[in-house]
């Protein structure tokens, strides 16, 4: 039982740190107001499709979030991928735009400032985008966080994983209303169905996302939108990340593990068939079960026996 109980923990804080933009020896780097080039198309002279319907992917330049636009992009949703960096905006935007013929608009904002989510918003409402599907899926995360990381950095992972995601919902609402029936797909982790303190904060906010879309769901439920959180384990984002799960988790986290544009395609299926959890992967399915029944203060407890 001991051992059963380790690997389990051994396998679960590899989850949980699978999507890590920052090493646990740095420092988050925020980027300033300054850095940030609100659009790199010409909005103004720019003609919307008002043929097909719109999805917005807040994060979807790159690795899950780009899995989903291309999934959305398969179904001839035309995108708006909003994301700090704009190389990888206008790559994703190239990309899409060949392979499935559909219009992308890149916004070029970091979701995480507080003007951010108003200013989409009203872009969105004056360019009368018929706005179908809101996916949240913009976060970050690292090895270790509270108390490592300095208070700026904490408060910034706070305002990204989950102000950003609430705030867009709040707002963009009246346009989903409109087009309804729509849907919003939040991203979490599996991390968010327990408590991890190495991880305390990143665990803390997945989980807020988590309970954020269970109410969201009922609470639009009259207005026909639909809501889905997705929770996924090990995705292979990035190359160190293949090593990782190779040399800690051996071939069951090769088994458990997907790639970005497997768990997009799993993610807006199912998000298209109203479901409400969404954990990519059979083996991922069991693990997330288990954490879900198990008490959380044992759960922690493990998490923390084991250095997590």
């Amino acid at each position: 039982m001991k051992i059963i109980v380790h690997l389990l923990c051994t396998i679960l804080i590899s989850i949980s740190c699978q999507s890590q933009p920052f090493a646990a020896d740095e420092t988050l780097q925020i980027p300033t107001t300054a850095s940030i080039d609100r659009f790199s198309v010409p909005v103004s002279d720019a003609v919307y499709d008002t043929t097909h319907p719109y999805a917005l992917v807040a994060g979807g330049s790159k690795g899950i979030g780009f899995g989903i636009a291309e999934a959305l992009a398969k179904r001839h949703y035309n995108l708006i991928l909003i994301a700090r960096h704009r190389d990888t905006l206008d790559y994703a935007k190239h990309k899409l735009e060949d392979e499935y013929h559909v219009q992308v608009t890149v916004l070029v904002y970091d979701l995480a400032k507080e003007e951010s989510a108003a200013q989409i918003a009203q872009w969105c409402k004056e360019k009368n985008i018929a706005l179908k599907i809101l996916c949240n899926v913009a976060g970050l995360g690292g090895s270790n966080d509270y108390p490592t990381l300095p208070l700026d950095s904490l408060r910034y992972m706070v305002a990204l994983n989950v102000e950003s995601c609430m705030s867009l919902s709040l707002l963009l609402q009246p346009l989903l209303e409109k087009n309804a029936p729509a849907y919003i797909l939040n991203v979490a982790s599996m991390a968010g169905f327990a408590p991890i303190p190495l991880k305390n904060m990143y665990s803390a906010t997945k989980s807020a996302v988590l309970f954020f879309s269970y109410s969201l769901r009922y609470q639009l439920k009259g207005k026909h939108i639909s809501v889905s959180c997705l929770c996924p384990g090990p995705v292979f984002t990035k190359p160190e990340i293949v090593q990782v799960t190779k040399d800690k988790l051996g071939w069951i986290g090769m088994k458990m593990a997907m790639m970005p544009h497997k768990v997009g395609e799993v993610a807006v299926r199912k998000t298209l068939k109203k479901r409400m959890i969404i954990v990519p992967g059979t083996i991922a399915k069991v693990f997330s079960g288990v954490l879900r029944v198990l008490p959380r203060r044992w759960a922690a407890a493990m998490y923390y026996k084991l250095g997590g």
